[in-house]
């Protein structure tokens, strides 16, 4: 509650007051026409981090530049004819969209607010198409008063850092993942702890979102952003190296093949994950070598005669080191973020993050695609509708309808913070009527405004920091944004306010509709399509002969894990199977990785098993259906068990010793059920 609606959200929401009623004033003093626009902004930008504040602002100022711009050039060209210039200003929104669609951060609101700001100035002008540069120049100005005050004003006014959150995130984040890994390490596991890891590739994106915005921090040196790369790889691999320890000791236990002194050591290694907070960066460094030469040491040595216990054992102690390297490499770098100074703690951190790049990201072409359909639809359907109906507000409706067509394209769901913005909308209209007629005509002045205002402002700006209430308070603070309400004279009257209301609703209900009919099977089509996505990848990726990119599959598979969460719980449907599917995906990947880096060290003559089960592991990856998923091919657990055979047969020991860890994962991972027969692992 503290942190809800205490003096974070009280602090934010005096600050956004300050901001708006700062651009109010200064579009008044120079005698600006439309100064709600500031208005409007200053409350579209403000964002309880500061660097985030600045860099969205950046990116607004940026998308309003390039959406003014196109509309200057489309109106005088097309102004005579009205089919080609809705046709153009549709078709403009929708690539907009499709490309902020496609990048998927923070900078794809500078491509949205470059297509909906044409739209804000394009469909007002056509009756008046001499003005267009006059009404583009006002537009800008306007708009970039209110994002120069909002970031003013939440940069300089005891600003809340971006570091200092994201280091607290990361400190949550590991402590999170470390109780996990720990918990796994159970010899009695709890089967729910899948689950629970998975929250890790939320956490990854959002640090990845975070990142975005630190070379706009103004309160301390920022972290580097490969730093922050870095820990996302290390992050990113404790899923998949988790989820088969958990795995493993499972089998073991089943079998009764669980030693003493494997015993001990995951004993160690739970004691080692509880203590990782509080130890050194020295001791925790010796520890980790430490607890990883006991899991080489106690690795069965790996030949013709080796049995299936034996080689589940391999796969646990070997995972098992990884997995304690990628926790000791997250706190390494968890501190190496916290240090002011950008030389690294360590050599290990330098090379850490050495040639770290950007995090890779799952592409939607499909879901862009029908983004941007559904965007050109609503321009070009509701300028039929607005000539035809012959309403002079209809404008008004088009162009709102087109702006929250492409604000909410990316949503899991649409039409659930279009609903939230009908019912915000529809209540700020009733307080606007109490406001525009009952208490500003006994007004003088701009104090007295702003002290009328500030009740309501400062209330709705508190209640915007609640994950609750926050979907119907922006809209009641843009709807108090009123022309009527926000200006130096009452702009159209009691008739105005009400036509423009109407409006505002009209248009929330037609992009309602709209979505509703293009997307009626949308969320299902984009859960298919994710899913899809990453069968395809697989697929692909087990028929490369070039070196495997492990950690760019990584970030890619637990994107789209990300992606799927809400979109599940939003269709209604659990998530645990559907997730739990991808993570079984995600470690087939890796597996796969492993065994395409096996064959590039076999010789071509020796490539033969594995290149077979490569290809069939595509094969069924390819034409995989996610409404009805078959299983296997019993066909591909041969050839599994014979690639096994053949490399448990090779005299190179390590080869063997990688062969193993590559099939017993791809074994266990698409035959949870089938144990191999003693002939399957004769010589």
């Amino acid at each position: 509650m503290t942190k809800r609606f205490g003096l974070d959200a009280a602090l934010f929401s005096v600050k956004a007051y300050m901001a708006s009623m700062l651009a109010i004033y200064i579009a008044l003093s120079i005698g600006l026409e439309r100064p709600y626009w500031a208005f409007l902004t200053s409350y579209i930008v403000a964002q309880p981090l500061a660097g985030a504040v600045v860099s969205k602002a950046m990116f607004r100022v940026i998308g309003t530049f390039i959406g003014a711009g196109m509309a200057v050039i489309m109106v005088p060209v097309l102004v005579n004819a009205p089919e080609l210039l809705t046709i153009a200003i549709g078709a403009w929104l929708a690539l907009c969209v499709f490309v902020s669609l496609l990048d998927r951060t923070p900078r794809s609101y500078a491509f949205v607010l470059a297509g909906y700001t044409a739209v804000l100035i394009v469909l007002p002008s056509v009756d008046v198409p001499g003005t267009i540069f006059t009404v583009a120049t006002l537009r800008v100005q306007e708009i970039t008063i209110g994002i120069l005050c909002g970031s003013f004003v939440h940069a300089l006014v005891l600003p809340r850092s971006v570091s200092a959150f994201m280091l607290q995130r990361v400190a949550n984040i590991l402590a999170d993942a470390e109780r996990w890994s720990s918990d796994s390490l159970l010899l009695d596991g709890d089967p729910a702890i899948d689950k629970e890891r998975q929250r890790l590739a939320l956490d990854v994106t959002e640090l990845h979102q975070l990142s975005i915005h630190l070379p706009y921090e103004s309160t301390r040196i920022a972290p580097r952003i490969r730093t922050v790369r870095a820990l996302q790889d290390q992050l990113s691999l404790i899923m998949p190296l988790g989820a088969a320890v958990t795995d493993r000791i499972g089998q073991l236990r089943a079998a009764g093949s669980i030693s003493a002194e494997v015993e001990s050591l995951l004993a160690d290694t739970r004691h080692w994950f509880s203590r990782l907070d509080a130890m050194p960066l020295g001791e925790r460094e010796s520890a980790a070598t430490a607890l990883q030469e006991r899991s080489c040491a106690l690795e069965p040595r790996v030949g013709p005669d080796a049995s299936w216990d034996e080689l589940i054992l391999l796969s646990l102690l070997s995972r098992l080191a990884s997995l304690i390297g990628a926790h000791r490499d997250c706190r390494l770098l968890a501190e190496q973020l916290s240090t002011p100074s950008t030389r690294p703690i360590s050599p290990r951190a330098s090379e850490l993050v050495e040639g770290r790049r950007g995090r890779e990201l799952h592409r939607d072409f499909g879901g862009a695609t029908r983004g941007a359909i559904g965007a050109f639809f609503t321009i070009c359907i509701g300028c039929a509708l607005w000539i035809g109906s012959g309403w002079h507000e209809g404008a008004t409706a088009v162009m709102l309808a087109g702006v929250f067509t492409a604000l909410f394209a990316a949503a899991p769901d649409p039409l659930a913070p279009l609903r939230a913005f009908f019912l915000g909308t529809l209540i700020a209209t009733l307080i606007g009527l109490l406001y525009g007629f009952v208490i500003m005509p006994r007004l003088d002045g701009f104090l007295e405004y702003a002290l009328a205002m500030a009740p309501m402002l400062l209330m709705l700006g508190t209640l915007m920091q609640s994950p609750r209430w926050g979907g119907i308070a922006l809209p009641m603070l843009l709807g108090l944004g009123s022309p009527v309400l926000v200006s130096d004279q009452y702009v159209g009257g009691f008739a105005g306010f009400v036509n423009g209301a109407l409006a505002q609703l009209v248009g929330i209900i037609y992009a309602i509709v709209v979505i509703r009919l293009l997307n009626s099977t949308g969320s299902h089509a984009a859960i298919r399509s994710t899913v899809r996505a990453g069968w395809a990848d697989i697929a692909e990726r087990a028929n490369l002969m070039s070196p495997p990119d492990v950690r760019a599959w990584i970030n890619r598979m637990l994107d789209r894990i990300a992606l799927l969460a809400p979109r599940l719980a939003m269709a209604g449907r659990s998530p645990g199977q559907p997730l739990y599917d991808a993570l079984r995906d995600l470690r087939t990947g890796v597996a796969i990785g492993e065994l395409r880096e096996l064959r590039l060290a076999l010789p071509p003559t020796r490539r033969g098993p594995l290149t077979e089960v490569l290809q069939k592991v595509g094969e069924y990856y390819r034409g995989l259906d996610p409404d009805r998923p078959a299983p296997a091919d019993p066909i591909l657990l041969e050839d599994i068990d014979i690639a096994m055979t053949a490399v448990l047969n090779d005299q190179d020991p390590e080869l063997s010793r990688a062969g193993a860890l590559g099939l017993v994962s791809l074994r266990r991972n698409l035959f949870p059920a089938s144990s191999p027969t003693p002939k399957a692992l004769a010589a």
